[in-house]
């Protein structure tokens, strides 16, 4: 970092935003930006989760704000923003983590055409509305960097099932390196991570529910074990600060090796 600065401080006197930051991955981005000297903003509709977000980075004597928010309606971001305006007058760095997943194993043929609507509006019509509402926010400040959410299955297909997360995931890594390359020459940089399996509430509640999942999954990264959500907000964190100043449009992998197979 420029100006002698050390990695505890990197982010000292920038503002970051955090959208699904009420538990898992988005959790851990939104703590470590704050052990970073970042102000953080979070943005969820778990508004409980998003609330304790915040009172854990307080806790520990950083500067926080929750914004109840669902990412899939424009007028709830065009708030947010106005919101991250009003507190703290900028936005320097946005991980847009905001997503679910289908919650249905289905063929593509068998998809309900609801769950498709509803994974495609939060997934990655979320991830643009961020986009939309964020970018004019960092050219009024000479730039930013925005990390997207996207998937080890944003880079591979699945042949178990879950086409409408598949093709959000996708959709999410082109979006990425479509903005990248128009707004490279305004100072925002733009990339996606594409987690493999890491260890969150939602994977924890999927092997309570299916007991052969954790060897299954296990099986499938060549390193072993499942990623931990600390693993992943290190990687946002790095693409969002001085040290990748010359990567933008790239989905990185952070997955154990699962997609290199």
């Amino acid at each position: 970092m420029e100006g002698g600065g050390t990695m505890a401080d990197r982010f000292d006197g920038k503002v970051a935003l955090v959208t699904g930051g009420s538990s898992g991955i988005g959790r851990a981005a939104a703590l470590a930006f704050a052990h970073e000297k970042a102000k953080v903003v979070i943005a969820d509709v778990a508004v409980e989760g998003g609330e304790e977000t915040v009172a854990m980075i307080k806790r520990a004597g950083g500067d926080a704000l929750f914004v109840s928010t669902d990412v899939s309606q424009a007028s709830a971001v065009e708030a947010l923003m106005a919101k991250v305006l009003a507190t703290y007058g900028r936005l320097d760095c946005a991980h847009n983590n905001a997503g679910i997943s289908s919650g249905v194993r289905a063929a593509t043929a068998d998809v309900p055409e609801d769950v498709w609507d509803r994974v495609i509006a939060i997934n990655l019509k979320g991830v643009w509305l961020s986009m939309k509402y964020e970018i004019p926010l960092m050219l009024a400040h000479g730039g930013g960097a925005i990390v997207n959410m996207s998937s080890g299955f944003g880079l591979v297909g699945n042949p178990n099932g879950g086409a409408a997360y598949v093709t959000s995931k996708h959709g999410i890594v082109g979006l990425t390196k479509t903005a990248a390359l128009e707004y490279a020459k305004a100072g925002i940089r733009i990339n996606a991570v594409c987690p493999g399996v890491i260890r969150t509430p939602l994977i924890e509640h999927i092997m309570q529910r299916e007991p052969q999942f954790a060897a299954q999954m296990t099986a499938r990264h060549p390193i072993g074990r499942f990623g931990t959500v600390e693993e992943v907000a290190e990687t946002i964190l790095w693409l969002c600060s001085d040290a990748a100043s010359f990567v933008t449009g790239h989905a990185m992998a952070v997955d154990g090796g699962f997609v290199a197979q």
